[in-house]
């Protein structure tokens, strides 16, 4: 399987680094042996892992045919708004894990889609499995996209690099903000104390969230935000940075679980992306869960 990958503007950047950075589900020891074995080229040349890359490079990838991966397809209902050939748009349910990990090894969405997908599986990191392009939290709830082939899995990591992959998520902040509409600007990093939360940091990768108000709800706000990058946990570190942390994030606000919450009020409610294979744009929306409305409900009352 051979596809091509443009680089961003980011100047100076090692070749593996940018793979790894780049293509979700690519991690950086998968990348550094495609590099090694002289399947990423730039202009012919096979590119090195430790190469500099420039804006507008333009990488051709040639994967290997991938192997079976060690996860067990389940059959878990799954709620699927669009799907073809090569992508599956889901609606994934808060509190399911996206991918098998120590404490989590089943009921993932992996589990789901490989049992889902049969045989249409992208195989980016060497693994047959679909191809998860971008991640949204356990408790988070709303749209995620799956790469069924490697080409499709590229292009859409390429669109999430230059920002055309649109995402817009629903979500409560506590407080109430003083402007109708802002921008957050702020690079995100790991917590330099505590590793499994995320942070403010200098050192972080660029971030940007851009937020609007929809309704004051009882000292708090139902705020739409769009992410023009997708770092973890990017909306609910951005906010917490300008003092108005998620409704029931315990992580990085009150430390107390929200009453109905299970988590962080925040639905992923809008996708829209270039189709893989042809181009077009599709546009994919799922509604407010029944959760997310009661929450609504209770605070206008």
């Amino acid at each position: 399987m051979e596809t091509r990958i443009r680089t961003a503007d980011r100047d100076g950047e090692r070749a593996d680094a940018f793979l790894a950075r780049t293509v979700e589900g690519l991690t950086r020891s998968a990348a550094q042996r495609l590099l090694e074995e002289g399947l990423v080229t730039l202009a012919g040349r096979p590119v090195q892992k430790n190469d500099r890359l420039r804006p507008g490079d333009t990488l051709r990838i040639e994967l290997p045919e991938a192997r079976p991966v060690d996860v067990r397809p389940q059959n878990i209902p799954l709620d699927v708004v669009y799907e073809d050939g090569d992508v599956i748009v889901v609606n994934k349910p808060v509190g399911m894990v996206v991918h098998p990990a120590p404490g989590h090894p089943d009921g993932t969405l992996v589990n789901a889609l490989l049992y889902h997908c049969g045989t249409s599986l992208s195989g980016i990191n060497g693994e047959l499995r679909p191809g998860i392009v971008h991640r949204i939290d356990r408790d988070t709830s709303g749209l995620i996209i799956a790469a069924k082939n490697d080409r499709a899995h590229l292009a859409l990591a390429g669109q999430l690099q230059d920002h055309t992959l649109s995402r817009v998520y629903r979500a409560v902040a506590a407080g109430r903000l003083r402007q109708d509409a802002g921008t957050v600007d702020a690079p995100i990093g790991r917590h330099p104390v505590d590793r499994k939360r995320m942070a403010v940091t200098p050192q972080g990768r660029p971030a940007v969230t851009h937020w609007r108000l929809l309704e004051e709800l009882k000292g708090n706000s139902y705020v739409e935000c769009r992410l023009e990058t997708g770092r973890t946990h990017q909306i609910r570190v951005h906010l917490a940075s300008i003092g108005h942390p998620l409704l029931g994030d315990t992580v990085y606000g009150n430390k107390k679980p929200y009453p109905g919450l299970e988590g962080q009020c925040l639905h992923a409610q809008k996708l829209r992306f270039r189709h893989p294979a042809d181009g077009r744009e599709v546009e994919a929306e799922c509604p407010l869960p029944q959760w997310f409305e009661q929450i609504l409900k209770k605070l206008r009352e």
